[in-house]
């Protein structure tokens, strides 16, 4: 009996045993299948050769803006303010009166300086006329040489004195003229600084007048901008292209946010203190939609980086290192590399350091590669702005389909009757 129970037991041991042994080689077979598809295919992107190429950059400078014309109205004769013949606020042009000052009292002094005038022309005429008989009486030796010598200094000092009266009446003509106080420059006139019937002096403030169209502002360019500039304005056929751009912050939107205008200055040194070079662009502002103290920022079109290497902006990441992208190495496997950033050019980001020519660079998507993942390279056009636009369209259909899900799982549970329904 005790036999037949153990030769029972071994055979269930023995059983058991080969059912273990079974189930264990049914486990390492799917356990393999399970390994092989975890293998991926290899990742698909666009991958590009690193080359150098001349890329537009868009820059843009601050500047505070001001009206380079300004000037400022002063008195040039003495007397009392006795008309203002302007509106503070409003627009004069060039020659316009503006003030009189005691015109009366120049115009009187006009006239008596034309009366001096004719006198010493009377008195010079005089003078001749005694010298020119003094001259025959002394040929007929009817006058000493002493006298004749000295009517022809009298002729000369009669000639001196209508120069010195044409000179008087030429200066009191000024005067009378600088009691006229016109417009040096055509704009806005500011609000008067000398009530009227008050006394003023050659060289007291009267007003501002400040031009408004056209506009030109200076502003300061970084030195490789300036000698990037200054490669392209040597030749003729990109000058045209270089446009300049005024937008006034706090306007963006608006038909006054932007002027358009031209560069016309570009300076010949770099200022030591701040390595930058002095520029100057001219704006037309017809309508006056900015004025003179604005902040503003001027941009250049047609600003170029020569013989860079750059990558689109969407293939850079940051890493632990900082910035990085992902090359591939003769496996056709990524690399992660650490990069120096230069200046973005629209889609571009310009690599200042880290990239060298004929290197394989991914330029698509990043997201997803990691070092040593396996690449299918696809071929890349050249148009950064397609492959941002291809991200952006991505990442918008992701969060669709996202908020999609949550809002199927948000209203998705079961209703409140069926509920009620299965509890009973």
């Amino acid at each position: 009996m005790r036999r037949a129970i153990h030769s029972t037991r071994a055979s269930l041991v023995t059983l058991i045993a080969a059912l273990a042994l079974t189930a264990c080689g049914g486990d390492e077979e799917p356990q393999q299948q399970q390994q092989s598809s975890e293998e991926k295919p290899p990742h698909k992107v666009a991958v590009a050769e690193v080359e150098r190429q001349d890329l537009p950059i868009d820059q843009s400078y601050p500047s505070l803006l001001r009206s380079d014309n300004e000037v400022v109205v002063i008195a040039r004769v003495d007397g009392a303010l006795e008309e203002r013949l302007f509106e503070p606020g409003q627009m004069v042009e060039q020659g316009d009166s503006l003030y009189t000052i005691e015109p009366d009292r120049y115009q009187a002094t006009v006239n008596q300086r034309q009366a001096d005038l004719q006198s010493a022309r009377a008195e010079y005429a005089r003078a001749q006329r005694d010298a020119e008989r003094f001259e025959q009486l002394l040929r007929q030796n009817s006058v000493s040489r002493q006298q004749y010598d000295q009517a022809q200094a009298d002729q000369r000092v009669a000639q001196a004195s209508v120069a010195q009266a044409e000179a008087a009446l030429s200066s009191a003509n000024l005067d009378l003229d600088y009691a006229d106080v016109t417009a040096p420059v055509g704009g806005m006139i500011s609000l008067s600084q000398i009530n009227l019937g008050n006394v003023v002096t050659s060289g007291t403030e009267l007003a501002t007048i400040t031009p408004l169209d056209p506009l030109e502002v200076r502003f300061q360019l970084p030195q490789r901008d300036a000698f990037e500039l200054r490669r392209q304005l040597r030749d003729s056929d990109t000058n045209s292209t270089i446009i300049a751009r005024l937008s006034v912050p706090g306007l963006s939107g608006s038909d006054d946010a932007e002027l358009a205008g031209e560069l016309d200055f570009l300076g010949s040194r770099v200022d030591n203190g701040t390595s930058t070079v002095q520029a100057s662009a001219t704006f037309d502002n017809p309508d006056a939609a900015v004025l003179p103290g604005q902040f503003v920022r001027v941009r250049l079109d047609g600003l170029k980086r020569y013989s860079v290497i750059a990558v689109p902006e969407i293939a850079v990441t940051q890493g632990l290192m900082g910035p990085r992208v992902y090359t591939l190495d003769d496996e056709d496997k990524a690399r992660e590399r650490t990069v120096q950033l230069g200046d973005v050019a629209g889609p571009w980001q310009i690599i200042v350091d880290g990239l060298e020519e004929g290197e394989r660079v991914i330029v698509g998507d990043p997201s997803g590669i990691e070092p040593g993942m396996a690449i299918d390279p696809q071929p890349f056009d050249g148009d950064a702005d397609d492959i941002v636009e291809d991200v952006e369209e991505a990442e918008a259909r992701e969060e669709r389909e996202q908020a999609e899900e949550a809002s199927d799982m948000a209203g998705g549970g079961m209703p409140t009757g069926e509920g009620e329904e299965g509890a009973q």
